[in-house]
This record gives structure tokens, C-alpha cells and sequence, in this order.
């Protein structure tokens, strides 16, 4: 699927609005003059997405973006030098890892899987019980986390302060040195810039082309909108998904990580809930759950199929349903339709 995705024609709609000047020759003698592109702004508006709210200094550009993804892939943010952001959020498994929790450095173990980044810039919170309120503050989290890149964020402004080229390149960007403030803003950009909406179900869905699913991925798509399964209830377009927290019945003991109770410190009322995911790419980020603990698509059908846990504070919406070998297939169908890896490349 994400092979039939990745040839079907780009129609993006990323604007470039230059903040450049024009300039023009005032004979035929003069020498051509050239813009640099790489300081226009770029506007992330998709037609069928909620317009990226961010405050007025967080704009993006070029030049903003790639900044960020050097320092996105480079080890120097870590404690030992082993691992980067990138280590976590591999981009052939839609920014994800492929393993049930993530793994640090020295090979620490963390107790939650490692989420997709696609349309983070759209999130109005983070990590998966929500304690984190910004892009910008959210990538200090991992680099100073313990069971992650374990460095304190002082010390990664100072590195990369002392390195040969990271001072001239902020400086030339941002137009101020290395700072807490530079740094973060520099990744959550590229984090914004990875966006994820053409998928086979966008084609169909939003943009009209009736060919874009074949008829056992419609027949997956009425079966998610159906009243019966009820995934539209969490998972709602066309981000697939409303943010809200929600106990889904993993467990009966929640204790190895509370989740959103973690943040509030308020077991009674928010024990076991967790920020509802985003299922785009869902094909590719598996292992799924917060814990990683369910291996393929037709296990996280089967364990909504059964009702969940009796934990007292599971969802209502999580109700239980019979699910045909048939229209399985088809469920699942549909949700490898909602792969798109192709459009974040043409953001810039």
C-alpha cells in the first residue's frame, strides 16, 4: 500500500510565501540576481485539515526545517554520542521504531512505544498522557529523559554551541546564537513539517477519485464509520483522532504506568487513560497500544471485538463487537489505505 501511495501524483497545496523583496535589473548588463528561497515562509495549508495553530515567531521556512533535521539525526544530543531523535522515529516506518517499547541509550528500556510523528504540528498536546503543552517544549522531554538520550538540556545547548558549524548556521537562520530557545525551535519545525494527507483514503474521501480504494477498503471504511464498531467516536477525521483521553481496557492494573494519572496524579478519575492515536500510516508503526503489547491489527481488532478489560474507568465507548473473518479483512484493508509517506517530502 504505501508503494501504491508513493506513485500516485503529488497534488500538493504548501504555499511559499517569500519574504523576499523583488528586485530587478537595471540593464541588460546587470548580473542575474538570485533569491534565497530558503527564508520564505511556508504555509501548511491542506485543503481538508484544521488550519496548524502556532504562535507568530514558530513560522516555518526552508531553512528552519533543515536545521532541525540535522539536529533531528544527529547523536550529538545524546548523553553517549549513540543515539538521535532519529533513532526512535525511523522514516521508513512512518517515524516510528518497529519495536514494542523504545530503547535508549545504553540500551535502556523505556515502558511506552514510540509514537509516529506525522501531523504532530497539529496536536495540541503531548507525550501520550498529555504533560507536555508545546512542540517546542516536548523535544527537550526525550533528550533529557533518563531511559532515552539521558543528557540535561544544558549541556546539549552547549554542545551544540562548541561545534565547528552548528553556531554559524543558527546565527544565519534564526539571527540570535544557540539558545534553549533556537535549539527547540529549530527541531519542533521539522517535526511540523512532517505531514501526512494524500493517503489512498484522502484521494478518495477528500479529493473525489473514486478508483483510490478498492471495494473491500470501502467496505472497511463504512465499517469504521458504522454505528456498530464505532471507531469515528475516537478516531475522527480527518486526523483520526479528537485527542481525548480515553481508558480503553487494556488492563485490569494499570500500575506498571497509570497514564494520564501520571500527569494529574488523580488515579479516580484518569487511571489507564491514554491520548487517542492517530491511526495514518497505522500500517507501518505497529507494535500498537502504549505498551507495544499488541503485535498486529488483528490483534488490536480482536481486543475491541471482546469489550476490554472490567477496569472501572474503561471507556464507554468501548462496548464490544462481532466482527466477521470477512469484514475483518476489509476493516483492515481500509486502515493500511490511510498510508502516506510521500507528501512530507514536498514540503519544502
Amino acid at each position: 500500500m504505501a508503494t501504491k501511495t508513493a506513485n500516485r501524483i503529488w497534488k500538493g497545496r504548501v504555499t511559499l510565501i517569500s519574504l523576499s523583496l523583488l528586485m530587478f535589473a537595471a540593464c541588460a548588463k546587470d548580473k542575474p540576481v538570485t533569491i534565497d528561497n530558503s527564508q520564505a515562509v511556508i504555509n501548511l495549508a491542506i485543503p481538508h485539515f484544521p488550519s496548524m495553530e502556532m504562535d507568530s515567531d514558530k513560522f516555518i521556512t526552508k531553512a528552519r526545517a533543515e536545521l532541525g533535521k540535522e539536529l533531528f539525526f544527529d547523536p550529538i544530543l545524546s548523553r553517549n554520542f549513540d543515539i538521535s531523535c532519529s533513532s526512535c522515529h525511523l522514516t521508513n516506518l512512518a517515524f516510528t521504531d518497529g519495536l514494542k517499547v523504545s530503547v535508549g541509550t545504553d540500551g535502556r528500556l523505556h515502558n511506552r512505544n514510540s509514537p509516529t510523528l506525522f501531523n504532530v504540528g497539529w496536536h495540541p498536546y503531548f507525550f501520550m498522557d498529555g504533560g507536555n503543552p508545546s512542540l517546542e517544549s516536548q523535544v527537550i522531554g526525550p533528550i533529557e529523559e533518563h531511559r532515552e538520550m539521558d543528557l540535561p538540556f544544558t549541556e546539549a545547548i552547549a554542545r551544540v554551541a562548541a561545534d565547528a558549524h552548528y553556531p554559524e548556521k543558527f546565527q544565519k537562520v534564526f539571527d540570535l546564537p544557540v539558545s534553549a530557545y533556537t535549539l527547540s525551535l529549530a527541531l519542533a519545525t521539522y517535526e511540523r513539517t512532517l505531514v501526512s494527507y494524500r493517503s489512498a483514503f484522502d484521494e478518495y474521501y477528500y479529493y473525489g477519485d473514486s478508483l483510490a480504494l478498492t471495494n473491500q477498503e470501502k467496505r472497511g471504511l463504512a465499517l469504521f464509520k458504522s454505528e456498530a464498531l464505532s471507531c469515528t467516536s475516537c478516531h475522527q477525521f480527518p486526523l483520526t483522532t479528537d485527542f481525548s483521553f480515553q481508558n480503553n481496557g487494556l488492563y485490569e492494573d494499570y500500575s506498571a504506568d497509570p497514564g494520564r494519572a501520571r500527569v494529574t496524579n488523580n488515579l479516580a478519575e484518569h487511571e489507564g487513560q491514554f491520548k487517542v492515536a492517530t491511526l495514518r500510516n497505522i500500517a507501518l508503526t505497529g507494535p500498537y497500544m502504549h505498551d507495544g503489547s499488541r503485535s498486529t491489527l488483528s490483534e488490536v481488532i480482536d481486543h475491541y471485538a471482546s469489550g476490554g478489560s472490567q477496569h472501572p474507568l474503561k471507556s464507554d465507548l468501548i462496548k464490544g463487537f462481532t466482527i466477521s473473518a470477512d469484514d475483518k479483512a476489509a476493516l483492515i484493508a481500509f486502515l493500511e489505505s490511510l498510508t502516506d509517506t510521500v507528501s512530507y517530502k514536498k514540503v519544502y
